[in-house]
């Protein structure tokens, strides 16, 4: 059984791998998750038994909340964190300037300056103190579990405690003063990616006026059904996708698509959830469901996207595991083994032992790795490219092959006939098999009356139907089809798609069904180009020359047709010898094509839910163009993580030496501490300008 429990008070990555490992602890638990940005817990567990436990587990941890999922979301307060470090820093100010002006030669001098770094240290170090009982009592419970015990609050404990022993009270009130501002500055860094993700969940409509025989009432999106009719006004947001049904109107869809300018709509019009009626109101009818909509599936992506964690993420997870007790391990044999060969000089070592604790905290690369794999799925979301996971970010930035399907996602996908060669006959006959099919191209004719009807219909995959009408043996699709029926059938050079049709082996004519390329097709592809994508190809199951003519002036490098849809693996999987592939595309056909490549996006609007299902990326407002700024974001990401990661370890590795030659004292090692993980941090938040 799965289960997702919402929380507050969850402010540390490090708290949140504790957390996450002490739930998994527990017996009929098989996994646990803990996400500190979205303020969830991820459960799979066996039994209710195990399930009420980790609620209890949950309940008690620190300053942890579970909290109702309709909850409205509470502002996050700090007060009781400034007051602390308020009165600390006044007490620690006022020990600093009474040293200065009276010294310490004084006892009564000495006792006084050492009362106010007392109480500043005490004010400052109370929940650090806490904190650290809390987690020695939960590391020794049930075995024992030293990443539980050995965690930055008592790193930091040990290092103010040991101060305090060989007499440096300032150095010690120091150490817990800053690092409490340093886990301020960090709750406010978190708080305002939450606050960017909150944005984004104000996509939602609140409420939706719905057009009835006794007027018009306000209901929830939720509370929608396929084919209600609905009043958009001016100033409302779309609740859930719908058809424009009467009017004429401007929409803002930058929530969707990430572009400023309005979109024009018109009866016939498709609109989706999210975006906003900035013109006149019109009626619409819902086309589906609030969960099947657009904008629901964007904050389900959204609020999941963090679950799949990218490598450095899990790196860096099991190397704070591992680290912290090794660090802990070294600072004892700096403290213990030195002074056995200079003079028993203690306190000198334990003083430089002290000061490679502090610096060793990983809390740098803790924080800013998620933090900015997080803040790159936000960047992409507001592009209208929808991730799945902070793991498919490394994939996207190292894509050197992309490959698209192309009917649905290069073209338009809406299908219209536009010619009938053969009479009368031969538009009904092909209206009657196509309404027995789920191909896209059926959708050309869903609106053709016909006087037949189909039975025994068998669908011949790539190829067309076969089916009996009135009696007789009839056959619709593809010039391949007829060929391979012993039927001839000429082929012509079009940018149509052709339909055949044939009657107890003789073919009776065909219908044109035109298709549109996308507008912006070819500026996305040179785009993606420019990020660095080598080879750009088309995997179809049309004709080469029909797909030539089609796509004429777009920027491939192949085109692959004629292929049925056990030959596009097969395809995609030669394109991988030539580098990452990306693969786009929009129908069930393209799932397995989408299973084998290394990356893969759907186009999210008109795209089937197979699709959206089986691939990495969603396009939710279907615009190419964003796919360019996805792989620029995700480039973007992983070189942000890769400074990050390469500047804490450099900075610590540095500082760590010189403390062990005495040039560093306590305060200091705890400035830098915290220094090197706000860098970090505000690095990380570059994420959050616009591409």
């Amino acid at each position: 059984m799965e289960k997702v429990i919402r929380i507050r008070g969850l402010d540390c990555a490090a708290c949140a791998a504790e957390l996450g490992e002490e739930l998994e602890n527990i017996d009929g638990v098989s996994h646990a998750a803990a996400d500190f940005i979205n303020q969830r817990v991820s459960l799979t567990y066996e039994s209710a038994e195990a399930f009420e436990k980790a609620v209890d587990v949950i309940s008690h941890f620190e300053e942890v909340e579970i909290v109702d999922g309709n909850a409205p979301e509470k502002k996050e307060s700090h007060l009781k964190e400034i007051v602390s470090i308020a009165v600390s820093a006044v007490f620690f100010l006022a020990g600093l300037v009474f040293t200065i002006l009276f010294g310490t030669d004084e006892r009564w001098a000495f006792s006084l300056g050492v009362s106010f770094w007392l109480v500043a240290f005490l004010a400052a170090g109370w929940e650090v103190a806490v904190n650290a009982g809390k987690n020695a009592v939960r590391a020794f419970k049930d075995g024992f579990h030293p990443s539980l015990l050995l965690d930055e609050n008592l790193l930091m404990l040990i290092a103010a405690v040991g101060a305090i022993a060989i007499g440096e009270y300032m150095e010690a009130a120091a150490v817990v003063l800053l690092y409490d501002i340093g886990e301020l500055l960090q709750s406010l860094a978190v708080g305002s990616s939450r606050g960017a993700i909150r944005k984004l969940m104000e996509m939602k409509s609140d409420s939706a006026v719905r057009i009835t025989s006794d007027g018009q009432e306000e209901v929830d999106p939720e509370a929608l059904g396929e084919g209600d009719l609905l009043l958009i006004r001016k100033g409302d947001k779309v609740p859930v996708d719908c058809i424009v049904e009467e009017g004429e109107s401007a929409l803002d869809t930058k929530s969707l698509t990430g572009e400023s300018y309005l979109k024009e709509v018109r009866a016939g019009d498709e609109v989706l959830a999210g975006c906003v009626n900035e013109g006149n109101p019109f009626q619409a009818r819902v086309l589906r469901p609030y969960a099947e909509s657009a904008v629901a599936k964007i904050l389900e992506l959204v609020e999941n996207s963090s679950a799949s964690k990218a490598k450095p993420e899990k790196f860096i997870t099991k190397f704070a595991r591992i680290y912290t007790p090794v660090v802990v391990l070294l600072a004892l044999v700096i403290a213990l083994v030195p002074p056995l060969f200079q003079n028993y000089n203690f306190a000198l070592w334990v003083g430089r032992a002290l000061n490679f604790l502090v610096i060793s905290c990983p809390c740098a690369l803790i924080i800013s790795v998620p933090l900015t794999y997080f803040s790159g799925v936000g960047a992409l979301a507001k592009e209208g490219v929808l991730a799945k996971g902070a793991v498919y970010l490394d994939k996207l930035a190292a894509v050197k092959v992309a490959a698209f399907d192309k009917t649905g996602t290069l073209t338009e996908g809406k299908f219209t006939v536009a010619n009938v060669m053969g009479g009368e006959k031969v538009l009904q006959y092909a209206a009657a098999a196509e309404k027995c099919s789920s191909h896209p191209l059926a959708q050309a004719f869903k609106d053709t009356a016909t006087a037949f009807t189909a039975e025994h219909a068998e669908e011949i995959a790539g190829r067309g139907i076969a089916c009996e009408i009135e009696g007789n043996r009839v056959l619709v699709g593809s010039s391949r089809l007829m060929r391979e029926q012993g039927i001839e059938a000429e082929e012509t050079v079009t940018d149509a798609v052709t339909v055949y049709v044939a009657e107890n082996g003789i073919l009776l004519g065909k219908v044109e069904i035109a298709d549109a390329l996308r507008k912006n097709a070819g500026d996305a592809l040179a785009a993606l180009k420019k990020q660095g994508v080598k080879t750009l190809a088309v995997l179809t199951g049309d004709s080469e020359s029909r797909a030539r003519e089609t796509l004429r002036g777009l920027p491939l490098d192949e085109i692959r047709a004629h292929l049925l849809p056990e030959e596009k693996p097969l395809c995609a999987e030669k394109l991988k010898e030539s580098g990452t592939l990306l693969y786009v595309g929009d129908g069930i056909n393209d799932t397995p094509v989408m299973a084998v490549s290394d990356v893969s996006a759907a186009m999210g609007a008109l795209g089937s839910d197979a699709a959206i299902e089986a691939s990495d990326f969603v396009l939710a407002g279907d615009d190419l163009s964003s796919l360019a700024k996805a792989v620029k974001a995700a480039k973007k990401t992983r070189r942000i993580v890769t400074e990050n990661i390469v500047f804490s370890i450099a900075i610590k590795v540095a500082l760590m030496v010189l403390s062990l030659f005495g040039f560093i004292p306590l305060w200091a090692a705890v400035f830098g501490d915290v220094g090197v993980m706000l860098l970090a941090v505000l690095n990380s938040m570059r994420m959050r300008q616009r591409l």
